[in-house]
């Protein structure tokens, strides 16, 4: 079952006009075991820590549906398939600096993925996304800024693993060790601290290759695992947005009634809802039993409940009307 989920940002019609500036505060649901990435799987690690890295290609932020007509260069300037589908080339972006100043070459990228696929020398805490790359054979670098992907056999949607936020490209010399407590990348957003169980910080970064970007001047998070807290601290003005897509719809009502100056945006996510049961156990062992629990559902009410919204205050009129990535 497909569910949606929305958030808030408080804005009216200045919102929709971006100026440069400001710090946006906003809370995080949970305090993540670290700031890598690569080693982790939940999204309280991916939301703060994207903005500090770059991938080799991205989705387009500015459309509402993913699609591999809406993937777009970033690192990469240009790719293309081999005949048989096999080799997958990439060329790099020159010029691009790492947050210490070294330079982006191809063996950065042939590094990430030696990570990611076991066969570097260094090896990752733990790797959550190493099946992901199972069709991967091998990587091959051509200069500094050529690098091509080699894969067992055709996988067309290959391209559309790198394109997610969980495919940045790490440098070679900074060990994974030190990018779980002090990450560098190459992205808009330089990492400044993260506090356990209490905030998340990430200031401009002064030489990021896309001139005139990032916007903002860095982004605050606070974690607060409790949504109700989180909801509240919104709601009073000290933050400028939900976490994406947290506000459930019935609770909606209450924080557009404290705050009605919030826009609330819902959208579809890409997760599921499963009632589970095992047929080992009486009485579902009985298809007559699972059956009729299945139909006794109410989807409806049951879609109303888990939807989830975004929203943003009118203070974010500063910062303009976006997604948390679109900021860079």
């Amino acid at each position: 079952m497909a569910v949606s989920a929305a958030s808030l940002i408080i804005g009216a019609q200045a919102a929709l006009a971006q100026k440069a500036g400001g710090i946006l505060k906003i809370y995080n649901r949970d305090s993540p075991p670290s700031m890598s990435i690569l080693e982790e799987s939940a999204l309280s690690t991916v939301l703060p820590m994207m903005g500090v890295f770059n991938n080799l290609v991205i989705y387009n932020q500015h459309v509402a549906q993913n699609s591999t007509q809406t993937i777009g260069p970033e690192l990469a300037t240009d790719w293309e398939w081999n005949e048989d589908g096999t080799r997958l080339t990439f060329k790099l972006r020159q010029g691009v600096r790492w947050q210490d100043g070294q330079p982006l070459t191809a063996q950065d990228v042939k590094c990430t993925w030696d990570l990611l696929t076991g066969k570097a020398r260094e090896k990752l805490r733990i790797n959550p996304r190493r099946s992901w790359y199972h069709n991967l054979e091998d990587l091959t670098v051509d200069g500094d800024d050529e690098v091509t992907f080699v894969l067992k056999r055709p996988q067309p949607s290959f391209i559309v693993l790198l394109a997610s936020g969980l495919a940045p490209v790490y440098p070679c010399h900074v060990p994974p060790e030190e990018m779980r407590r002090h990450p560098i990348g190459t992205g808009p957003f330089k990492f400044v601290e993260f506090r356990p169980n209490e905030s998340i910080r990430v200031t401009k970064n002064p030489d990021y290759w896309k001139k005139g970007r990032p916007n903002l001047d860095g982004i605050d998070y606070t974690i607060i695992p409790n949504r109700g807290t989180a909801l509240f601290a919104f709601e009073t003005g000290q933050f400028d947005m939900t976490w994406p897509y947290d506000v459930p719809v019935p609770l909606l009502r209450e924080v557009q009634r404290q705050a009605p100056q919030a826009i609330c945006e819902t959208a579809p996510l890409n997760a599921s809802r499963n009632l589970i049961m095992s047929r080992d156990v009486q009485p579902f062992g009985n298809p007559e039993i699972r059956r009729a629990i299945a139909l006794s559902l109410d989807r409806k009410a049951f879609w109303s409940a888990t939807s989830k919204q975004r929203c943003e205050p009118i203070e974010a009129a500063a910062f303009g009307r976006m997604r948390p990535i679109a900021l860079i």
